[in-house]
């Protein structure tokens, strides 16, 4: 194998496979990128087994087709390193030259042959969202997910793909985050009705390597995995195997609760404040409301107490509920500061249930109030 590349571009797809490659793996193997050079351009792949990316680099001067394995550890370090526009990289079966103006590396190399194929996308239907729709759909729901938790599918983000919406949940058993979003639906990638697990891990990876704007991402789920294409490759992910909970039976249906439109900048910031003196036996920060007031209260035996003050438009009863400072955090935060959301609460006891007008909710159970303070 032969080939001349600039630097820039290498160096982006290289690194983009990189975050795949496991950096330790009982299979020495996975930790290299494959590369193929064919008809002016280059195609990486990189995989450990349960997720795989498949690259491809254009405008390519190939003077010799063939394959090479390079270490992912190595390469990476010399990408950083260098600085010249153009590399030429030429491989033989036992090692791989990458030369530059002024520099030249050789690496050891493996037989690329025995490098595990990484699944291309094929099908022509698929599920269309942007690479903005699915990005906000990723950030809004995997903090939910549990990846700590025996019940192994709360690991994972459920996506549901139903006529022309897809939806997205996350739970850990005391909080959930669902969303919906927009597709477009490509001939009948499975009866347009199906629903399957992603593990956290491959939402995030998928986040990261898909690019943004407008841009559209082709989905489908197939056997036990979901094959994401986007303008620069394939990313495929193995599914998690479970049965997630029935998330609609969490969602409350309250006419006659309290509803309160709050704005979600200076409730981040209360919350920030008052969570101050809280740790991590005690992580409760009263919500209380008044007519046009909402205080935030903490109390920490031997660390202290904070009350944090801040209008609102709430003209009931007095109301208050006790929340877990991290999860209402996490939600606000994902938000932007100068939106507002909606909190339906029906009494200390009850599920507190958050909403925004892009269809968002965010469900999170209360804490007891009797607990040591």
């Amino acid at each position: 194998m032969k080939l001349t590349i600039k630097h820039d571009d290498f160096q982006r797809a290289f690194l983009t496979a990189a975050t795949v490659a496991p950096t330790r793996s009982p299979r020495e193997i996975l930790q290299n990128v494959k590369i193929q050079a064919e008809e002016n351009q280059l195609v990486l792949t990189a995989t450990d087994g349960e997720v795989g990316v498949r690259l491809v680099v254009p405008d390519v001067q190939v003077q010799i087709p063939g394959s090479a394995l390079i270490p992912v550890s190595r390469l990476s370090m010399i990408l950083r390193e260098t600085s010249d526009e153009e590399l030429r990289i030429e491989a033989s079966p036992e090692r791989t030259l990458i030369l530059g103006r002024f520099s030249r590396f050789e690496l050891q190399s493996q037989n690329p042959d025995e490098f595990p194929v990484v699944k291309d996308f094929s099908s022509d239907e698929a599920y269309e969202i942007t690479a903005d729709d699915f990005r906000e759909l990723i950030k809004r729901t995997i903090f939910a997910a549990d990846t700590e938790s025996s019940r192994f599918a709360l690991g994972g983000v459920l996506l549901e793909f139903e006529n022309d919406r897809v939806t997205a949940v996350g739970t850990d058993g005391r909080r959930l985050a669902k969303m919906e979003k927009p597709i477009k639906v490509i001939g009948q990638p499975l009866g347009n009705d199906s629903s399957t697990i992603v593990p956290s891990r491959s939402m995030q990876l998928m986040e990261r390597i898909m690019g943004d704007g407008e841009i559209p991402i082709h989905l489908i789920p197939q056997g036990n995995h979901l094959l994401m294409k986007f303008p620069q490759g394939v990313f495929y992910t193995t599914l998690v195997e479970g049965r997630f909970p029935k998330w609609r039976d969490v969602i409350p249906r309250r006419p006659e609760s309290t509803k309160i439109d709050i704005p979600v900048g200076p409730t981040y910031a209360a919350v920030r404040q008052a969570a101050v003196v809280v740790n991590d036996e005690s992580r409760g920060i009263d919500f209380s409301f008044s007519d046009g007031t909402l205080v935030l209260t903490s109390s920490v035996q031997q660390i202290g107490q904070s009350r944090i003050e801040m209008p609102v438009s709430y003209a009931g009863a007095g109301l208050t509920i006790s929340l877990d400072n991290r999860f209402i955090a996490d939600f606000l935060k994902v938000l932007p500061p100068e939106k507002t959301f909606t909190l339906d609460v029906e009494s200390p006891d009850q599920a507190a249930h958050c909403k925004t007008d892009d269809n968002y909710d965010y469900i999170v159970m209360p804490m007891s109030r009797d607990q040591p303070r």
